[in-house]
């Protein structure tokens, strides 16, 4: 997303989404900036919404993590009142419903939503203005270009997560060698039948190595 104000806090950013035979994997940098500064090197782009359902941000620093918040707190409550978890398809429509009502005033963010329900992995990617797609697999922000060069190339939709740990892993590497506003270390996480689970630095290393 192009930087309008140079005093807002951006994440650049690139992150992924995949999904696994038995999960989804999604992967980001750490990087956040404000202009042509390196406000963050550490900075989560990454957030569980429930044990089941994880979401990406790219964009606005403040928008995206305003909606963190506001879906937690709408999934908790539902799991309270209906007494069962919201599915994945869920989540990315009531997400997407909350982006239709302030279009005019948005949110800019570019978001991905993934998780595993009924035994299946599902992946959404959710525009600022309440757009959603279904995909395979998908690569938002400002190294979304490089990252798909290599997800074309490597990714394969039958592999499990852990096949392709190593792919979201270097997608997201390749982009922060070519992307300014991408960059520090790349953060994994995985979604399955037993919930979010986010990987050590070392972890991470040891896949991109490996």
């Amino acid at each position: 997303m192009e930087e309008e104000n140079a005093k807002t806090l951006k994440t650049g950013t690139t992150t992924v989404g995949l999904v696994c035979k038995n999960g989804v994997v999604l992967a980001s940098d750490r990087r956040a900036t404000m202009g042509f500064l390196i406000a963050s090197k550490d900075i989560d782009k990454i957030y569980p919404l429930s044990d089941s359902i994880a979401m990406t941000i790219a964009g606005g620093v403040g928008d995206a993590q305003t909606l963190v918040r506001w879906m937690q707190a709408e999934i908790k409550l539902y799991s309270l009142r209906q007494g069962k978890k919201m599915s994945v398809s869920s989540a990315a429509t009531l997400l997407a419903n909350i982006l239709v009502q302030y279009k005019y005033y948005p949110f800019f963010v570019q978001l991905l939503v993934g998780g595993y329900d009924n035994g299946k992995p599902r992946l959404y990617s959710v525009d600022m203005l309440g757009g959603v797609t279904e995909e395979k697999l998908a690569s938002t922000g400002s190294g979304s270009p490089v990252a798909y060069g290599v997800l074309e190339e490597l990714y394969k939709e039958e592999a499990l997560t852990a096949d392709n740990l190593r792919v979201a892993a270097k997608a997201v590497s390749a982009a922060m060698k070519r992307d300014a506003a991408t960059g520090e270390r790349v953060d994994l996480v995985v979604v399955d039948d037993n919930g979010f689970r986010r990987y050590s630095k070392d972890e991470v290393r040891q896949i991109l190595a490996s």
